[in-house]
């Protein structure tokens, strides 16, 4: 068995000596500072050099070495020992010095009772204290005891069984021109196919100290299936799948399924639209008529005056001219062709070759930079990133444009924290009175119907308050997500910024003064700064 090297004092008629025991079988040698550390505590003079030297003869070979401290006459030292403990107090380690001869030892049991005396309670080690002290081994670590770390749960988490990132962004040719043909990107689904799978979370389990203090884990986040049409789900809330054959999309966290209405033109023989699903129009939508989808919509002609709303994606192969009443509103992305004189709003990116005298705004990201590449007139807002050949315009026409956080996003989180608050008011008012009730029916006191209609009122409206809460916490979850996402917004120009140009960054404006090129556009001690690419 390796023993480190220690050392051991003894009292003679001429002075206190230490005796000095190399390592043996491949233990530690003894190091100078451990024993001048020793000599300090307990207070007994020495000579550092001759300390020293003993020290290092002693470790060069393999006998006992005695080096002379003081000509003093000493109290005798008995058997002691330091103990380490940090401060996460999840170990305790131990290290004994031996007593002089003569001495008494420390035993197990007093030892133990110091171990009380230091709060020391939980995973104490008694094999290897009862193997110490049956053979006890000097300078060297002996861990007394240990606490028991958390397991940590694991958060619930969502398996798809389909592509969730496959998105309609058209190809880009080698003259630089954009393909606006090539822009359809289906995640195709057959009845009875397997959309997505919830793994539930698993539960943590405490930790405890030495000193036998709890430890929490951290909590898990909890998650649920969210879907739409089209779809049914498992009686354990586990799994969904489709009903229908058609296509699958993913927006936000929720999942939906849908056929596809197919239409030649949107116009007087068609009426307005509105539909449960995606509607695809092989030509044109005319002005002054309506196409409403919870789906996509796919027009691979024009669209002129006319009002295009959808929850998933809008595409338009060749453009929309919106005469100045057409309006675009999806809740995933719009690509097309141009946009001119026209409103569009995307909840996820937009993607246009030009955009002339519009008003446009995207929840993510506004690419513009195709073979054209130009915004000129109008205002132009994305709450993270816009990217464009040139901006504005040689002719003076009034040209802004927004990257930052969007202000949508935060009012509805101001507005569900107070509903949150609320409900927890409620929560709060309702569960004295409910125990009152609940205790009263436990010990067997008389109740009239009255009151028990009262409990099973406050019950129910408490159950309502708290799964309510449960969405409203999921959603605020979400919102921070998605405000986080808008850190560091930025205007890149590939091209020309022509000057009268509005340029506004996280609610900081500039007007652009004279021409610049190849820049980009972030927000920095305040201000707006441009910056080259």
């Amino acid at each position: 068995m390796n023993q480190n090297g220690y050392f051991k004092l003894e009292q003679k008629a001429d002075g206190v000596y230490m005796h000095i025991y190399p390592a043996e079988e491949g233990g530690e040698p003894l190091q100078a500072k451990e024993a001048l550390d020793y000599l300090m505590l307990h207070n007994i003079m020495y000579d550092a050099k001759k300390l020293g030297d003993g020290i290092e003869e002693a470790n060069s070979q393999t006998k006992e070495t005695e080096v002379l401290l003081n000509l003093d006459q000493i109290y005798p030292e008995r058997e002691s020992y330091t103990m380490s403990i940090p401060e996460d107090n999840m170990i305790a380690v131990a290290r004994f010095y031996p007593g002089m001869d003569g001495t008494e030892p420390i035993t197990l049991s007093e030892f133990m009772g110091d171990l009380k005396a230091k709060n020391v309670s939980f995973g104490i080690d008694q094999e290897a204290l009862s193997a110490f002290f049956q053979d006890k081994q000097y300078c060297q670590d002996i861990v007394v005891a240990k606490g028991k770390p958390p397991v940590h749960g694991e958060d619930a988490r969502i398996e798809y069984f389909f592509d969730t990132n496959r998105k309609a962004k058209p190809a880009v040719r080698e003259d630089g021109s954009v393909d606006f043909h090539e822009l359809n990107a289906i995640n195709h689904v057959n009845e009875g196919d397997l959309l997505a799978r919830l793994i539930p979370a698993t539960q943590g389990e405490y930790g405890t100290t030495i000193r036998g203090l709890q430890i929490k884990p951290r909590d898990v986040k909890k998650v649920r299936l969210e879907y739409g049409l089209n779809i049914e789900i498992n009686e354990e809330k586990t799994e969904i799948r489709s009903l229908v054959n058609g296509h699958v999309n993913l927006y936000g966290k929720k999942v939906f399924v849908s056929n596809v209405l197919e239409l030649e033109n949107v116009d007087t023989s068609t009426g307005n639209i509105e539909y449960e699903g995606n509607v695809s129009i092989h030509g044109n939508v005319t002005s002054g008529f309506k196409v409403k989808a919870t789906g996509d919509i796919q027009v691979n002609g024009v669209v002129e005056g006319a009002e295009l709303e959808s929850e998933g994606n809008i595409t338009i192969a060749r453009g929309m001219n919106g005469m100045s009443k057409g309006v675009l509103n999806a809740k995933g992305h719009i690509v097309s062709k141009f946009l001119e004189n026209c409103e569009a709003n995307a909840g996820d990116y937009l993607s246009t070759e030009s955009i002339m005298n519009s008003k446009v705004s995207a929840g993510t990201e506004i690419d513009v930079t195709g073979k054209k590449g130009f915004i000129a007139g109008g205002k132009v807002l994305a709450s993270k990133k816009i990217s464009v050949k040139t901006l504005g315009s040689k002719l003076g026409a009034s040209t802004e444009v927004e990257v930052g956080i969007d202000p949508r996003l935060k009012r509805e989180q101001a507005e569900i924290r107070k509903t949150l608050q609320a409900n927890q008011k409620t929560i709060a008012q309702i569960e004295p009175v409910l125990a009152a009730l609940i205790k009263k029916r436990t010990i067997g006191a008389e109740m009239n119907a009255a009151q028990m209609q009262q409990m099973q009122n406050l019950a129910a409206t408490r159950k309502a308050k708290m799964d309510e809460n449960y969405d409203i916490q999921l959603r605020l979850d979400e919102l921070e997500d998605m405000i986080d996402l808008n850190e560091d917004p930025v205007i890149i120009v590939q091209g020309e910024v022509y000057p009268g140009t509005k340029i506004t960054v996280s609610d900081v404006s500039m007007f652009v003064k004279s021409e610049i090129s190849y820049c980009r556009f972030v927000r920095e001690m305040g201000d707006v700064r441009m910056k080259p690419l």
